[in-house]
């Protein structure tokens, strides 16, 4: 077998991609951390505790009462002129969600993990996509990291882009399908990551000799307004991240695009879905083309700004999409991705047929013989699907 070729200015390292999160924040000198301890986020916190109890990390890190705290603590360590991080999970999300779209209000360049995961009840540690879905429209970046590697390398990225574009990221990544897997991560020597992430340099700090309104109230005059130019700011973005990917993928080797597709061909079906699903996906969609099945996978990497013209572009000549979503939009759509597939392609000259399959609710195992269950039962289907119709795959009756 042929050794691996490391790449210069890297080292392969074997670590739980929890502690690679950790390891890469470190990297990115960060000033302070607030986090309060949630499954399955919990070991990102711990391990940066022991980085600042060891001297590793020269920063301030803040264990807070709760989530809410968190971030506001953050809102705060930004708006003075800090770096600052902080991850979560499910409920802690929520009670946090107050304080999240003050941020992204504030065009305040905070980076948070979010270690996908179910929201109870019943209650459930495992991983979904409920908690990424139901914070979708805070006004965050939002990418998604589907291995180790590239949670490893999605932070540098995040920061990357936030300081640059005065938006906070969400970086998602599934919880225990990565936060408790140990893979070889290609960890970049630090002159390396200088290379590409500088010293942060704040635009905007609250400083008494410079006084300046942060957070200021709007009247029902300038609210609507308020909103416009944040939506149309968080679009702006779009081309930096793609930028940045860029510019990543030239110091490293490793490229990234909102929207990745298996193999690199036209295909007349697509499965589509977000996160790890999609590699055990590519497995099964082997198999379906050595039967001769014309399918690939489509991979979201970017959900926010979401990647309307990427998605038209990489998959102009599809036939039948198949969305894989882990989360339910209960009485409505179904699943939310869905949605924004059928609204992605709903006047592109030849609309495929869009399918939607809801899998995978906390943590309930989608293997490659599922991915070829539901590809066999989309081409049994004589008619199209109807715009509100999907499938909840799977369930026991």
């Amino acid at each position: 077998m042929k050794r691996l070729e490391i790449p210069a200015g890297h080292k392969r390292v074997g670590l739980e991609d929890s502690h690679a999160v950790a390891h890469a924040v470190m990297q990115c000198n960060v000033d302070v951390v607030a986090a309060y301890p949630i499954t399955p986020q919990t070991h990102i916190v711990e391990r940066l505790a022991e980085m600042v109890a060891n001297g590793e990390l020269d920063a301030e890190f803040v264990p807070v009462e709760s989530e809410h705290s968190a971030m506001s603590v953050c809102v705060g360590a930004s708006a003075a002129g800090a770096r600052t991080f902080t991850c979560t999970s499910a409920q802690g999300l929520i009670l946090m969600s107050e304080i999240v779209y003050i941020a992204s209000a504030m065009r305040l360049p905070v980076v948070m993990v979010l270690a996908n995961r179910s929201l109870s009840g019943p209650l459930s540690i495992w991983c979904d996509h409920t908690d990424l879905m139901c914070i979708r429209d805070c006004g965050w970046i939002q990418t998604v990291a589907d291995t180790g590697q590239e949670l490893y390398d999605s932070i540098f990225h995040a920061y990357k882009v936030a300081e640059k574009t005065l938006h906070p990221v969400i970086v998602n990544a599934d919880g225990f399908y990565l936060t408790h897997v140990v893979e070889p991560i290609l960890v970049m020597e630090q002159a390396l990551v200088e290379r590409y992430l500088p010293p942060f340099q704040p635009r905007y700090v609250l400083d008494p000799r410079r006084p300046v309104t942060m957070g200021a109230y709007g009247v029902p005059e300038l609210y609507m307004e308020t909103k416009k130019n944040q939506d149309e700011a968080l679009k702006a973005t779009y081309p930096t991240i793609i930028e940045e990917w860029q510019e990543f993928g030239r110091l490293t080797g490793r490229f990234y695009n909102p929207v990745e597709v298996y193999p690199n061909e036209e295909c007349d079906i697509y499965f589509l879905s977000m996160g790890t699903i999609g590699m055990t996906c590519m497995v099964a969609v082997q198999r379906l083309r050595e039967k001769g099945a014309n399918v690939g996978v489509a991979r979201l990497k970017l959900f926010r700004p979401f990647p309307f013209g990427e998605l038209r572009k990489k998959l102009r000549n599809a036939k039948k999409i198949i969305v894989m979503d882990r989360a339910l939009s209960y009485g409505g759509p179904g699943g939310p991705l869905a949605s924004e597939i059928r609204a992605c392609f709903y006047e592109a000259p030849n609309r495929p047929a869009i399918y939607n399959y809801v899998v995978g609710l906390a943590g309930r195992d989608v293997t490659v013989e599922d991915f070829e269950k539901v590809f066999d039962d989309v081409q049994a289907r004589k008619e199209a699907p109807r715009q509100e119709e999907y499938v909840i795959y799977g369930v026991r009756e």
